[in-house]
């Protein structure tokens, strides 16, 4: 993944947040349920890394190598 533009949505329920981080370029995205006390720039990281890890399993898988034969 290339890093590009990444939206966040911060809502809290209770004493949790939830956040919700959006890759721009394919509309991919993952929710992750943090402490309220956590800093802004935490609750960010940890579903910034949840969104690379989304975005990693769903890169296509180049096709095997398989060796020519020669004549």
């Amino acid at each position: 993944m290339a890093d590009g533009e990444v939206y966040f949505e911060f809502v809290q329920v209770g004493q949790q947040m939830r956040v919700a981080a959006v890759d721009a370029a394919t509309g991919v995205e993952v929710i992750v349920v943090t402490p309220v006390n956590a800093t802004r720039y935490q609750m960010q990281q940890v579903a910034l890394a949840k969104l690379r890890k989304k975005l990693a399993e769903a890169a296509p898988v180049p096709p095997p190598v398989t060796p020519g034969r020669f004549a």
